[in-house]
């Protein structure tokens, strides 16, 4: 374990998740392209054909909405 992350985690959990909230901001506010791997692109293209070939069978976001808040 890197000595940066042996100090990450001596900081409380609040501490933690500020952080986590930071960088997760810094990220969406990056330019930057991240390329996906090709697992990845196959996997989507995968599940974009399932879906062109039974559309039927997917959930609308309303749906996969009220799943969630089910759930809490």
């Amino acid at each position: 374990m890197t000595k940066i992350m042996q100090d990450i985690l001596k900081l409380s959990v609040s501490e933690r998740i500020l952080m986590v909230e930071a960088i997760w901001d810094s990220i969406a506010e990056s330019d930057e392209q991240v390329e996906l791997s090709e697992e990845t692109k196959q996997l989507l293209e995968e599940r974009l054909e399932g879906h062109k070939n039974n559309p039927e069978e997917g959930s609308s976001w309303d749906e996969v909405k009220a799943r969630i808040k089910s759930q809490f």
